[in-house]
């Protein structure tokens, strides 16, 4: 009997349609631009709007992938993000509820900055090991915030990834063996008082490279493979230089022929990451859709991950594409949904950036009319989040 495929069936990503430029931003704030271009190895970032957070990326990423016949075989949802709505309530209800997902589904909210959606991708595909009739929902979606004027402003952004996982996925088949890490480190926190992160910079960059050498080296004992055995790395990019940096670690190990190979495939890795920049818990998401978008792959490849989450932990795992990989995403619209975004000014950028949600419980109506989005948030009445479908508004 051949064992089980388990993986990624189909994946689906969502972006508010509002960018800032980086070369606006570095002007405004009195940098070189190849600061942030080159030294960052950013182009553009996410606005989100008040009308957008986490549930409602979640809702418009997923209801790209979902089929009517879905529904009744999702059996758990599993929302990974540090940007959740509410202290008690798991973001994952709010999903399956505007997913008009059974009742009989388990919805879970996972925490552990960035690393949340690949805690939820490995419990899902061991629960679809044991149950391989059953689908798993497994959402990254965070929204990235530092404040103005601050040095991590140019490492902002925001979005969505929303996988199905499956057996016999069309993506990528998860190899049953990972490697992992954590420690108690202080390189990135956001306390419950603030709405901004904290983060030493430079020191979570040196913890980062450090997970991934003992993750890296931990996998490679467990498993007998070899740098030799991987067509690309994929890395949890909260800026695209930083993965550059993580991949530098390893190439020495690779042949002259195949490093140009793995550099390759980790520039289409990080183009989409580059124009939409941080999204935490679905950075590397996002960057594994980008190398399948835009990267020389084919069947039989195996495609390392590398996943990171301040604070800290880390993990490598691996996976290898299927030959109908190209029919678990749908390149066109995601190519449109990039590209038919609006440029805002660093004025309306900032306007945008305050006008969250205030914290002092009062009712709130939303402007909604500019958010063209199927999902959206209308307002606050009552301490309750109040959110809307378009096509039942």
């Amino acid at each position: 009997m051949s064992e089980l495929k388990v993986g990624i069936d189909r994946v689906g990503f969502y972006t508010p349609r509002l960018y800032l430029e980086m070369t606006d931003l570095a002007l405004a704030r009195g940098e070189d631009p190849a600061k942030y271009h080159v030294g960052i190895g950013q182009d553009k970032q996410a606005v989100i709007p008040p009308t957008q957070d986490v549930v409602t990326m979640a809702a418009n990423a997923a209801t790209q992938i979902l089929r009517p016949e879905d529904r009744s075989r999702i059996k758990m949802v599993l929302f990974g993000t540090e940007s959740g709505v509410d202290n008690s309530k798991a973001t994952a209800v709010y999903l399956a509820h505007l997913l008009n997902l059974a009742a009989d589904t388990r919805a879970i909210e996972l925490k552990q900055a960035c690393y949340g959606a690949t805690a939820g991708l490995q419990l899902a595909a061991d629960y679809v090991r044991a149950h391989p009739d059953a689908l798993v929902l497994v959402i990254g979606a965070d929204i990235a915030r530092y404040g103005l004027r601050t040095p991590g402003e140019v490492t902002q952004g925001g979005g969505a990834v929303a996988m199905l996982v499956s057996a016999d996925p069309q993506i990528m088949a998860l190899d049953a063996q990972s490697a992992y890490h954590t420690a108690d480190v202080m390189d990135f926190w956001r306390p419950l008082d603030r709405t901004e992160a904290l983060v030493d910079g430079r020191y979570s960059t040196n913890v980062y490279l450090d997970f991934f050498k003992q993750t890296w080296t931990a996998y490679q004992q467990q498993t007998g493979r070899t740098i030799a055995d991987f067509a690309a790395l994929a890395f949890h990019l909260p800026f695209t230089k930083m993965g550059r940096k993580g991949l530098r670690q390893v190439l020495p190990e690779a042949s002259a022929a195949h490093q140009q190979e793995l550099t390759a495939a980790f520039e289409a890795s990080q183009l989409d990451n580059r124009n939409v920049g941080n999204l935490y818990t679905g950075s590397l998401y996002l960057s594994l859709l980008s190398l399948w978008r835009h990267g020389d792959l084919r069947a039989g490849d195996r495609i390392g991950c590398f996943s990171y989450g301040s604070g800290a932990e880390g993990e490598f795992y691996s996976g290898v594409l299927q030959p109908d990989y190209q029919r678990g995403f749908d390149d066109a619209a995601l190519t449109t949904l990039l590209a038919d975004r609006r440029a805002v000014s660093v004025a309306e950028y900032e306007e945008l950036f305050q006008q969250q949600l205030p914290n002092n419980g009062q009712d709130v109506q939303l402007a909604v009319g500019a958010d063209s989005a199927p999902y959206y948030l209308a307002g606050r009445q009552h301490q309750q989040r109040q959110y809307r479908h378009r096509m039942e508004a």
